[in-house]
């Protein structure tokens, strides 16, 4: 199978994040491979390893997204791809939707699976994976927690409210991984030292055959910022009629609930 893995470099969600004329402040930041997208490195090794076939890990972004990429080769997979982009982060999901589509349709061509972590812990907006399905014409299936590939069809066990759904989907196809798929493997350092040796081929946008500015972002960022800090809670005791009265009260006047 030849399988295709599309992979974000992203601040560690441990990292502490400062925010900057609207845009997250990258000096001192720890960045790695979006922790969804690992489980999507990792259900394409397991394919691998079950059926044969090449395992090839796609990013799109600027030059230090080959660092992640070289992460996704020491995990095991063959090949990797830069689709540079040197544009800051949009928030656009139909952006580099837009932008993966294309460099599957010129670059990436006999893919049987398409694999993406369900959202970017950057921008957490879930729309990637969708998207980029709908402007190829392949079916999809979300937020995956367990896949089986057989005879040309990919069965998906994929979240709902409430409960499970069995997707059957006919290769190729889109899917997107979930908590709960796999356990991601550590590099080895044997995979380390050998994925220093691969080489990283990079494609610019124009290259692509997208022309100056393109492809515009529909996205504008008017403002950012980090959470509030928590307020330290409140215990009221004392009589119960009173303490009921005094939390209607804070409910009202405070926190504006009711």
């Amino acid at each position: 199978m030849n399988i295709c893995v599309f992979i974000k470099r992203v601040p560690d969600t441990e990292s502490r994040i400062r925010i900057q004329q609207n845009a997250v402040a990258e000096d001192g930041l720890n960045f790695v491979i979006s922790p969804y997208d690992e489980y999507a490195v990792e259900e394409a090794l397991r394919i691998k390893e079950a059926r044969g076939g090449t395992v090839r890990v796609v990013s799109v972004g600027r030059d230090e997204a080959a660092a992640v990429l070289r992460k996704a080769l020491a995990m095991g997979a063959d090949e990797a791809l830069l689709v540079k982009d040197e544009a800051p982060e949009t928030y656009d999901g139909l952006r580099t939707a837009r932008i993966i589509a294309r460099a599957v349709e010129r670059r990436l061509p006999g893919a049987d699976l398409l694999l993406f972590g369900k959202q970017a812990v950057g921008t957490d907006n879930s729309q990637v994976p969708a998207m980029t399905a709908e402007l190829l014409g392949l079916p999809q299936a979300t937020v995956v927690t367990k896949l089986a590939i057989e005879d040309g069809t990919a069965t998906a066990l994929r979240e709902i409210e409430g409960g499970t759904e069995k997707v059957v989907l006919t290769l190729p196809a889109v899917v997107s991984a979930q908590k709960g798929l796999n356990e991601p493997r550590y590099e080895t350092l044997k995979g380390i030292m050998a994925a220093k040796k691969k080489p990283v081929p990079a494609v610019t946008l124009e290259e692509l055959g997208f022309g100056p500015g393109e492809p515009a972002a529909a996205v504008e960022v008017t403002g950012l910022d980090v959470p509030a800090a928590r307020q330290a809670g409140k215990v009221l005791q004392g009589d119960p009629a009173e303490t009921a009265r005094e939390l209607a009260r804070l409910l009202r006047d405070e926190a504006k609930v009711i």
